[in-house]
């Protein structure tokens, strides 16, 4: 471990990078996980728990002497403690311990945490119950919302699809890939839940309601402020997780907020779903986000995505005085994109200062005034994937989701 190339960790991490403490696995385990994380770097954690409090704990790691000393700090933050507050152990608590950390090298906190938890978690569960299905093959539908370009509002209508779904009974699930602007939490007032650990390969999403389950990389930030700063492999690796090691369940329907544009993100959505019944592409009316938007359908039909259909958001000004409709914005790109590429169009969503208030308060706007135009307007938009949704299966998802 050539721990001299890490200078710039603060003292004690520099001691734990050169020195790790309980490096090395247990012969003698109660609770064991190993999870690999955005970066690539793989990490392992085993505990010998009595009578529900850490007797021992151990970890190793492939990866650098950031990714060390967080295991190191880890184990050592958890010694003599039960097992329940162990499991409540945070990247956050890691990085305090060790004097923080660089930007560069946080995620191996979040790593070191995100295997602790699942090692807790491992060891209080009952080894003769089976384990959970893969979720994959308990998903029947997924639904992606698009847009190639950014701030056209496609995370609003993402959650708000999410949201009326689970309103109408369905099991939803709504996963925020968007791994540099996740706004999913900010928009359900959920900003401040943290992602939970099951079995050593499953993240447990956040329970929004009976109904709905949230991922969001936001949940796995220290504050709302951090920035991610990530090159693509780490993003690929993260959305892969988010998809294969999470813990869904049972959904009738995932809805997926993806990042804007046609590059590696969204590429990478679509390729390890292994499938989706199709896209929701939003835009907004005026030229210069249809030119982005155009290049987003055309990235559908070269992926074998099918588009379900285009919603124009911010489609002119409710004033919520006299009612009256104003166009702030010039075009009509949403029917005349839709009658271009020959898919459905879904409908307008008008601009309405209501809609950006509720945003701001973290409450969707689609359960609020049922009477109000705007939600009239979402709801119209969204019915014919509700029709989707209540489809029934032919088989197997795999089968559902070719798009045949």
């Amino acid at each position: 471990m050539e721990c001299d190339a890490h200078q710039d960790l603060p003292p004690v991490a520099f001691d734990h990078a050169q020195h790790p403490r309980n490096n090395g696995p247990l012969a003698d385990f109660t609770g064991h996980a190993r999870i690999t994380g955005p970066c690539g770097d793989t990490m392992e954690f085993w505990l010998l728990v009595r009578d529900r409090r850490i007797e021992r704990a151990s970890f190793v790691t492939d990866g650098c002497g950031p990714s060390h000393a967080c295991g190191s700090m880890a184990t050592c933050l958890i010694e003599g403690k039960s097992v329940e507050q162990a499991g409540a152990i945070t990247q956050r608590d890691i990085l305090d311990a060790l004097g923080d950390l660089p930007e560069k090298y946080r995620h191996c906190a979040l790593l070191a945490a995100n295997t602790l938890g699942a090692a807790c978690g491992d060891s209080m569960e009952d080894r003769d119950s089976e384990p959970p299905e893969p979720h994959p093959n308990q998903i029947r539908h997924k639904i992606l919302v698009l847009s190639g370009k950014g701030g056209v509002g496609k995370s609003s209508v993402a959650v708000n699809l999410a949201v009326w779904l689970s309103v109408q009974g369905r099991k939803v699930g709504l996963l925020d890939a968007d791994i540099h602007g996740p706004s999913v939490p900010k928009l359900l007032g959920v900003s401040d839940q943290k992602v939970g650990a099951g079995d050593d390969r499953t993240l447990l999403p956040i329970d929004y309601s009976d109904h709905l389950k949230v991922m969001s990389i936001g949940f796995m930030l220290p504050d709302e402020n951090e920035a991610v700063i990530w090159r693509g492999p780490m993003k690929h690796n993260l959305i892969q997780q988010f998809i294969q090691n999470v813990s869904w369940g049972r959904l009738d329907c995932l809805v997926v907020d993806c990042p804007p544009g046609t590059g590696d993100e969204p590429l990478s959505v679509v390729q390890t779903l292994g499938g989706a019944d199709g896209a929701v592409v939003v835009t907004t009316p005026q030229e210069v986000a249809a030119i982005d938007v155009r290049k987003c359908i055309t990235f559908c039909k070269q992926v074998g995505l099918p588009v379900l259909g285009i919603i124009e958001n911010m489609s002119g000004f409710l004033c919520p005085h006299c009612g009256k409709r104003s166009d702030i914005f010039a075009g009509d790109s949403g029917r005349g994109m839709a009658e271009d590429f020959k898919v459905a169009f879904l409908g307008r969503i008008p601009i309405d200062p209501q809609l950006g208030a509720a945003a701001d308060l973290g409450k969707p706007f689609v359960n609020l005034d049922p009477d109000n135009p705007t939600v009239q307007a979402l709801r119209h938009a969204f019915e014919p994937l509700l029709d989707l949704c209540e489809q029934s299966d032919a088989g197997e998802v795999g089968e559902e989701t070719t798009g045949k």
